[in-house]
């Protein structure tokens, strides 16, 4: 391959990298650059879990062999089976640097006691492929991983030539998994309360809008969970704010465990002594359940006066819910009539009969100026 040829390789590998929104197509656009570039069949990412012992696959492209699925959920080889590359694990480059790739063969000489094969031979043999270079991947410092891409055997052999190719396409990879390191932290800062560690008022927004939006598209149930900490003020007045940030990470804890007991329940803090639950799929029946237990064991903290908890679920009788901002004033309603009667249970709205009074707090007109009814549309929610 040309200088002007290996360039252009390097330059798109950087820009698929770029463009990429997840780790998954970061992983994806890595493996399927590095294998463009050289001209290879098949290619993979893998990442060296030192507190597993492991070598990880990440992302398969290319010719996959049958056991080979592109983003494989078990695929992982323990270190031992790499002496070649082991000895680099636990070392440190500075300035950016690292070890040089190399080609492995399947007529390769087989290293080790009579009998051994190498692994990669072995691997190579298996899966009928020629030949395969690896170049390890050096992030931080640190050797994170490996770019392996293979040719058949009908194809080439790689050279040494190809061999430092390699080596530079992977310090491209190390660059690109940093960005996206990055980029991962960003839009986790963006989206988790950094008190509590459980999601923000931005991502309630932004699952509530595509939950409802299945809702009007499939019927899907939509519920949310909208709880007032009782006694936070109290705590901070007489105990200091240490102690009232921490009986908000004990109830955020509470908070956490009770959400994991509905699948893919998102958990998450509004802001002061705020918190919500929200679910799409289960039955408005086990949601208000789990609800009455976080009522339960948040009567049970040491700290504060338990929960004050709202309940509204597209699965009752509500009426059309057509935005997020209508689910989110009734769940809020029925929060607040909880705290106005100092109910031990959650206040589910749509329960009450036609005229239940929490579907017509929720509906009834914004309140003037200066009155005290509380809504998170005192926030107003900005989606209609």
């Amino acid at each position: 391959m040309g200088e002007d040829r290996r360039l252009r390789a390097v330059v798109e590998l950087a820009q698929g990298m770029a463009a990429a929104h997840t780790p998954r197509e970061s992983w994806r656009a890595a493996a399927l650059g590095a294998c463009h570039a050289l001209a290879g069949s098949f290619a993979a990412l893998s990442v060296w879990e030192r507190e597993l012992g492991r070598l990880r696959v990440l992302a398969n492209v290319g010719e996959r062999a049958p056991d080979e699925e592109e983003f494989p959920d078990g695929e992982a080889y323990p270190v031992h089976q790499f002496p070649e590359i082991t000895e680099f694990l636990h070392e440190r480059w500075a300035g950016g640097g690292g070890p040089n790739a190399w080609v492995e063969t399947a007529d390769g000489p087989a290293a080790g006691p009579v009998g051994y094969c190498h692994q990669r031979v072995a691997a190579l043999r298996r899966r009928r492929r020629g030949c395969c270079v690896v170049a390890p991947i050096v992030l931080h410092g640190r050797a994170w991983g490996e770019l392996y891409v293979a040719r058949p055997v009908t194809a080439p052999v790689f050279d040494r030539a190809d061999a430092d190719f390699a080596t530079v396409l992977a310090s491209v990879v190390a660059a690109g998994l940093a960005q996206t390191e990055r980029l991962e932290e960003a839009r986790r800062l963006a989206f988790t309360d950094a008190l509590t560690g459980l999601a923000n008022r931005r991502a309630v927004d932004v699952r509530l809008d595509e939950a409802i939006e299945l809702h009007r598209q499939e019927g899907a149930a939509v519920s949310l969970v909208v709880c007032d900490l009782n006694g936070l003020k109290n705590v901070n007045d007489t105990r200091g704010h240490a102690v009232g940030d921490r009986l908000l990470e004990r109830f955020g804890s509470v908070l956490s465990l009770c959400g994991a007991m509905l699948p893919g329940t998102l958990a998450a803090r509004l802001g002061g002594d705020e918190f919500c639950l929200l679910a799409v799929g289960p039955p408005a029946d086990e949601v208000v359940r789990i609800a009455d237990e976080l009522c339960r064991r948040a009567d049970e903290l040491e700290l504060g006066e338990g929960v004050a908890c709202g309940v509204a679920s597209t699965a009752d009788p509500i009426g059309p819910v057509r935005s997020a901002r209508r689910l989110f004033r009734l769940a809020d309603a029925a929060q607040y009539r909880a705290k106005a009667v100092r109910a031990a249970k959650p206040v589910v709205a749509g329960r009450e009969g036609p005229d239940d009074p929490v579907v017509r707090l929720a509906d009834a007109p914004s309140p003037a100026r200066g009155e005290r009814r509380r809504f998170r549309g005192r926030h107003e929610h900005p989606r209609p």
